[in-house]
C-alpha cells in the first residue's frame, strides 16, 4: 500500500449519533449556474431522520419574524431547504421565517430555504467526562416541527488521532439506540497526534471540522439549522468534494449523483432498480479531496462497528444454486453434470424447494427424503452444502404438527402487533409469525431448531433470505392502526409510499423497541443469530448468506446483491455494489452470476462468469421460470471459457483468502475501488468498470454485448498481463485491449507478488495441490508479497495464533521465503515453481535452495522467466536466483 493510500485508507473522521437513523432520507444537492457546477464550497448534503415517539400528532402554531432582504440573498447553490417534510406555499414558507423565491430549475435548489443565521439552538458551556467535553443545547425559540425538543445533550469525543464521534440526544426522554455488538473505544487521543481540529459556533450551534494539515473543511453543520424533532432530524453540512460514494443500498454510480437527488435508507424487499430503496441500509459515505487525501463520515450510533468475519476457505470456491431444483435427484444430478463437464464446484445450494410446504425446518418426505444422504454423499466428494433458510414462520398448520410455530408460541419468541397479540404477515408459506431476533429468548429458540435440523441435514451454513422483513401484505393481515408510527408526519421516499409496505407494520412490537425503531436492523439481527448458532453448532468458522444488511453485518454474514436481472445493465451494476460494500465493511460480496430474473444468454453468462470470477462471493443463482445457466448447459466454447475463468479464481484463492486475513484483521477492503490506491489520479476517481483485488491486481472485465477489443485504464506505472506476462508500461493512460470471448483482462501491478496454488475440481483438492508464485518486477527489480494459511475452517485461528504467515521478497535477482509464523498448517505443501514478469534478459542459469534449476524457460518477447518442478517445502525458508 503507497502513503497516499494510507492517507486515503486511514483518515476516517466516524461521526456518530445517538438518534434514530433508521428510515431516514439523505438529499445531494448540486447547484447549476451556465450549465456548470458551482465551486466545491457550494456542495450540499442534507440528513433527514425520523425518530420515535408514540404520541399523536400536534399541530404547532410558531410565529417567526420575516427574514429581511439582506437574510435572503443566498445563491441557489447555497440554498438548504426549507420543506424538507412537505411542499410548501409561499405563505407556509414565510410562516416558518424562511425565504421563498421561485427558480425555472426542475430539480433544483429550494424555493423554500433557509435565510442566514435562523433560530436554533444555543451551545452551552463545555465541561469534562471521562471520554471527551459534554455541553447542553438550548432552544430559545420552537421550531415549526411538532413536538420539537427544547433542550438536547452533546458530547465531543476524539477517540484516537483520525477518529471524531460526536453524540446528539434528548437528555428528558428515553429513545432507542442501536445496539450493535462490537467494542466501542474507551481512550482519548493524544491532542498533538489529532489530524483535525473542530470549532463551535455558538448561536445558532453548529460546528466545523478542519483537517490540520490544510485547513480543508471536512464538515462545516453552521450552514443550516440542527432540527431536533420528535420523529424528525435534520443535519446540514457542506462536502469538501464532489467526489462523494457510499450511502447505499441503492442504484447508483460509484461517484453519487449530486444534482439535487434523495437518498432513502429502508430495507426493502425490492429487485435492484434506480431510484428506489433496496435491501440494506448502510448510513457511510466517503469524500475524495482531489489531492490525495480523503474522510469517511458514519451517522449512526454510538457503537463500533468490528472487523469483517474471516470466512471459512471453501466459500471463497464456486457456489451454484437455483430456485427448482426441484428433488434430490435433480440436485445429483447438477453436480454430477459439473464434474462431468470437468469444472469447478465447491458449495451446491437448494432453494425453498427442499421443504415441506415451503415452511422452514423441515423437508419434504416425498421429493427431498433422503435430502441427509444427498448432503453426506457431497462430502464425501469434498464439497459443503448450504441452504435456505427465511425467517417467516407458518402459523396454519394444525396445532402440535408444527414444532417451529408451537414452541415459539410457548416461548413467546414472536413480534406482535400494537395490541398485543403474535403479528401474522405472509410470505411463501402463507400466512406467517416473524422472530424477534432482539429477544434473546427468541435467538435460543432459533439456535435449538437449527440445532434439530442440522442434527438431520448436516448443513454447512444457511442462506437467510426475506429478511428485511418481507411480508406480502402490507403490515398485517389484520393491518395496522392509523398512527403516528404508522403514517408519521414525514415520511421518506420510500417504495410503496408507506413505511409497512411489503413489511410489518411499524407499531409492532419487539423486545428492545417497536418495529419503526428496528425495521432496518431486522437482517442484522437475525444474521447475528444465525451466525451464533452454527459456531455453537458445528464449532468452526459459520458461513451465512444475507440479503437484507445494515452496519456490523459484515462481522456475522456474507451479503449478496438480490435479485439482479440477466442483462448486460444489471452485469455492469454488480461491479458498483460490490464495491460499495467493500466501503461499508462488508468484504465477502456478490450478485448472482448471469442474473437471477429472466433468460440470460451465451455470451451474457460467460462475461458474468468471467466477472463473477472476481467477487469476493461468487454464486450462480436462477429463478425457476427462467431457462438453465448452470455452466454445461452451453455450448463447448462457452463452457471452455467458463472453465477457465474459474480455474483462474482457484489459482488465486491463496490470494484472496491473504486479503479476507488482512481485511479481518486491519479492516482493509478486498475488492478495491481504484481510487482508494491511485487517490492522486483524477482519472481514477470515478471508475466504477474497473476494480482492483488488494492493491495488487487490475481486473478490466467486457460488460457489453458483442465486445472483443475494451478499453481499459491502467493507472501510472508498469502492469503484466496476468495471462502471459506482457508489460505495459502506462504513463496513466486507456489502452484497447484484446478481450475475445475466452479471456478476462486482469493485470498484476509492478513490484507485487500474488501467492497462488493449482486448481482442482473443489477447494478440499486443491489446498493440497503444489504453490506458485506470480512475480511482478517493478523497474528497479524488486517485489514483494505475503500469505496467510491455516486449515480454513477453524474458529479464531489467528486470535488463538493458530496459522502461518509467509513473507516474499525479491531483490537483485533472487527470492527469498520468510516464514514470519508456522503453526504446522503447511507442513507438507510445496512451492512448485514461479513465473517472473519483468525480468530484463535470458538468465544463465537458475539456483533453488543452492542447487541448479533444469526446468525453466525465458521468453525473450514477454520477458517472463518460468521456473517449473520444484519441490520446495512452503514451512520452510528457500530461495531461488536467476543468474543473468
Amino acid at each position: 500500500m503507497t502513503s497516499n493510500s494510507v492517507s486515503l485508507f486511514f483518515l476516517f473522521f466516524l461521526l456518530c449519533f445517538y438518534v434514530h437513523l433508521f428510515h431516514n432520507e439523505v438529499t445531494l444537492v448540486k447547484s447549476v449556474r451556465g450549465g456548470k457546477s458551482t465551486n466545491l464550497a457550494q456542495e450540499r448534503l442534507f440528513v433527514n431522520v425520523i425518530k420515535p415517539q408514540n404520541s399523536s400528532q400536534v399541530k404547532r402554531v410558531v410565529e417567526f419574524p420575516l427574514p429581511s432582504v439582506h437574510e435572503c440573498i443566498v445563491s441557489p447553490g447555497s440554498r438548504f431547504d426549507c420543506g424538507r417534510d412537505r411542499l410548501l406555499s409561499r405563505a407556509e414558507c414565510e410562516d416558518r421565517g424562511c425565504c421563498f423565491s421561485p427558480l425555472p430549475l426542475s430539480p433544483g435548489p429550494p424555493w423554500c430555504f433557509y435565510p442566514h443565521m435562523y433560530p436554533g439552538y444555543r451551545l452551552g458551556p463545555f465541561s469534562p467526562t471521562e471520554r471527551g467535553q459534554a455541553a447542553t443545547l438550548t432552544r430559545e425559540t420552537p421550531s415549526y416541527l411538532p413536538k420539537d425538543v427544547s433542550t438536547l445533550s452533546l458530547e465531543v469525543m476524539e477517540l484516537n488521532a483520525d477518529c471524531l464521534h460526536l453524540t446528539v440526544k434528548d437528555p428528558s426522554s428515553q429513545r432507542y439506540e442501536v445496539q450493535i455488538p462490537g467494542v466501542v473505544p474507551q481512550s482519548k487521543a493524544d491532542a498533538a497526534e489529532v489530524l483535525y481540529t473542530i470549532q463551535y459556533q455558538h448561536n445558532p450551534f453548529g460546528f466545523i471540522v478542519q483537517r490540520k494539515s490544510n485547513r480543508r473543511v471536512i464538515m462545516d453543520t453552521t450552514v443550516a439549522p440542527l432540527l431536533f424533532a420528535d420523529q424528525y432530524l435534520q443535519l446540514s453540512t457542506m462536502l469538501a468534494s464532489t467526489l462523494v460514494s457510499g450511502l447505499g443500498e441503492h442504484y447508483t454510480t460509484l461517484i453519487l449523483d449530486l444534482n439535487w437527488t434523495s437518498l432513502t435508507f429502508w430495507n426493502r424487499d425490492m429487485a435492484p432498480h434506480a431510484d428506489v430503496n433496496l435491501y440494506g441500509s448502510h448510513p457511510f459515505y466517503i469524500v475524495q479531496e482531489e489531492d490525495g487525501f480523503a474522510h469517511g463520515v458514519f451517522l449512526l450510533n454510538s457503537n463500533a462497528i468490528g472487523y469483517p468475519m474471516m470466512p471459512p476457505y471453501w466459500s471463497l470456491g464456486f457456489h451454484l444454486c437455483r430456485w427448482g431444483y426441484t428433488t434430490t435427484n435433480a440436485t445429483r444430478r447438477v453436480v454430477q453434470h459439473m464434474h462431468e463437464a470437468n469444472i469447478p464446484l465447491d458449495v451446491q445450494w437448494n432453494d425453498l424447494d427442499y421443504a415441506s410446504e415451503r415452511r422452514v425446518f423441515t423437508f419434504d418426505p416425498l421429493r427431498f427424503g433422503d435430502l441427509p444422504e444427498m448432503v453426506e454423499e457431497f462430502h464425501k466428494r469434498g464439497m459443503k452444502y448450504i441452504l435456505i433458510l427465511d425467517p417467516g414462520i407458518s402459523s396454519t398448520s394444525p396445532p402440535g404438527t408444527y414444532p417451529p410455530f408451537d414452541d415459539g408460541l410457548r416461548r413467546d419468541v414472536f413480534i406482535k402487533n400494537a395490541t398485543g397479540h403474535v403479528l401474522i404477515g405472509k410470505v411463501w408459506p402463507g400466512p406467517t409469525a416473524f422472530p424477534d431476533f432482539t429477544n434473546p429468548e427468541t435467538r435460543v429458540w432459533w439456535d435449538d431448531f437449527i440445532k434439530n435440523f442440522h442434527s438431520k441435514v448436516p448443513v454447512d451454513g444457511l442462506w437467510i433470505d426475506m429478511n428485511e422483513p418481507a411480508s406480502f401484505v402490507q403490515g398485517s393481515v389484520d393491518g395496522c392502526p392509523d398512527s403516528d408510527l404508522e403514517n408519521p408526519p414525514y415520511t421518506p421516499r420510500v417504495v410503496g409510499r408507506q413505511l409497512n409496505s411489503g413489511t410489518l407494520c411499524m407499531s409492532a412490537q419487539q423486545k428492545l423497541s417497536t418495529h419503526y425503531n428496528l425495521h432496518n436492523l431486522y437482517g442484522l439481527t437475525e444474521a447475528y443469530a444465525t451466525h451464533r448458532a452454527l459456531m455453537n453448532i458445528q464449532q468452526t468458522r459459520p458461513f451465512v448468506l444475507s440479503r437484507s444488511s445494515f452496519p456490523g453485518i459484515g462481522q456475522f454474514s456474507a451479503v449478496w446483491t438480490g435479485d439482479v436481472r440477466s442483462d448486460w445493465e444489471q452485469l455492469r451494476y454488480s461491479i458498483l455494489a460490490v464495491l460499495q460494500f467493500s466501503l461499508f465493511g462488508v468484504p465477502l460480496v456478490g450478485a448472482d452470476v448471469c442474473g437471477f430474473g429472466g433468460n440470460t444468454t451465451e455470451e451474457l453468462c460467460v462475461r458474468w462468469m468471467q466477472l463473477g470470477a472476481f467477487y469476493p462471493f461468487m454464486r450462480n443463482h436462477n429463478d425457476k421460470p427462467n431457462a438453465p445457466q448452470e455452466p454445461y448447459v452451453f455450448g463447448q466454447k462457452a463452457q471452455a471459457a467458463m472453465r477457465s475463468a474459474l480455474n483462474l479464481r482457484y489459482s488465486l484463492l491463496p490470494f484472496l483468502y491473504t486479503l479476507f486475513h488482512h481485511a479481518h484483521t486491519s479492516a482493509d477492503t478486498v475488492a478495491r475501488p481504484l481510487f482508494m490506491e491511485f487517490p492522486t489520479d483524477p482519472n481514477c476517481w470515478t471508475i466504477d468498470h474497473q476494480f482492483l483485488w488488494g492493491s495488487s491486481l487490475l481486473i478490466s472485465p467486457v460488460l457489453d454485448e458483442g465486445v472483443v477489443e475494451l478499453v481499459a485504464y491502467l493507472p501510472p506505472g508498469t502492469w503484466y498481463s496476468l495471462q502471459n506476462g506482457q508489460p505495459f508500461y502506462s504513463n496513466g493512460q486507456y489502452l484497447l485491449l484484446p478481450a475475445p470471448l475466452d479471456t478476462i483482462n486482469v493485470h498484476v501491478r509492478e513490484g507485487h507478488i500474488v501467492p497462488r496454488q493449482e486448481p482442482a475440481l473443489t477447494t478440499t483438492a486443491s489446498r493440497l495441490n503444489p504453490f506458485f508464485l506470480t512475480v511482478a518486477l517493478s523497474a528497479g527489480g524488486w517485489a514483494w508479497g505475503d500469505m496467510f494459511w491455516d486449515d480454513g475452517d477453524s474458529l479464531d485461528s489467528f486470535e488463538m495464533q493458530k496459522y502461518c504467515y509467509v513473507v516474499f521478497i525479491v531483490g537483485q535477482s533472487q527470492m527469498i521465503s520468510e516464514p514470519i509464523k508456522l503453526n504446522g498448517a503447511l507442513d507438507g505443501l510445496v512451492l512448485g515453481g514461479l513465473q517472473v514478469f519483468g525480468v530484463l534478459s535470458a538468465p544463465r542459469y537458475v539456483i533453488a535452495n543452492g542447487e541448479k534449476v533444469q526446468d525453466y524457460t525465458y521468453h525473450t518477447d514477454t520477458m517472463v522467466l518460468t521456473v517449473t518442478g520444484l519441490t520446495l517445502p512452503m514451512s520452510e525458508v528457500f530461495t531461488v536466483q536467476w543468474i543473468l
